[in-house]
């Protein structure tokens, strides 16, 4: 996760390691191509491919896939259930925000990196940040239960779709091939 304000020299070593320097990325878009995106449902296979997280734009011929971990997908999941009681891994995280005054507006996809995608959130009250860079499978059941507004360009959203693409082919080449996933070694599980 970075920051957008230039990286200055600090004794703290936690400001070291939570706020480390910009990647590149851009974040030079022009609002007015920017989509915003919705949760419509999560693709869960049996397989060896990840979940992904659905988006789709609000009508709906926009879709986003967003590639996210298992426990992702479960804190999804779990809070998404009609339950008389609501159940979230976010309290806490959502009242230590509340608490100092951060409010989280709005999580832009920014960059893809191999097979992971990478979003930018924007928040104000911080004393010291506009925004802060994650992986997205990191931050969507959070986004989702903050209710912040999720946006990609069109471009992001084309490209995500080659980059799921290649991560079900990986998948689906492991599944066909499982000599890929032998012990090969003594010291391999």
């Amino acid at each position: 996760m970075t920051s957008d304000k230039p990286h200055k020299p600090t004794s703290d070593i936690t400001a070291d390691i939570l706020f480390t320097r910009p990647q590149d990325e851009n974040i030079n878009f022009d609002e007015k191509d920017l989509v915003e995106l919705f949760p419509y449902g999560l693709s869960l296979t049996n397989d060896a491919s990840r979940p992904f997280m659905i988006l789709k734009d609000k009508s709906g011929e926009m879709v986003l896939p967003v590639p996210i971990n298992q426990i992702e997908a479960g804190v999804t999941l779990t809070q998404s259930a009609q339950a008389a009681t609501p159940v979230s891994t976010h309290q806490f995280s959502t009242r230590l925000l509340e608490s100092l005054d951060i409010k989280i507006e709005r999580c832009v996809f920014v960059e893809i990196k191999g097979v992971h995608q990478y979003v930018r959130l924007y928040m104000s009250g911080h004393p010291q940040y506009q925004s802060m860079k994650f992986r997205a499978d990191e931050v969507m059941s959070l986004c989702i239960h903050l209710k912040v507004s999720l946006l990609a360009t069109k471009n992001f959203i084309n490209r995500s779709k080659v980059m799921s693409a290649e991560i079900v082919g990986l998948a689906q080449g492991v599944v066909n091939n499982p000599l890929l996933l032998a012990k090969s070694h003594q010291y391999l599980m």
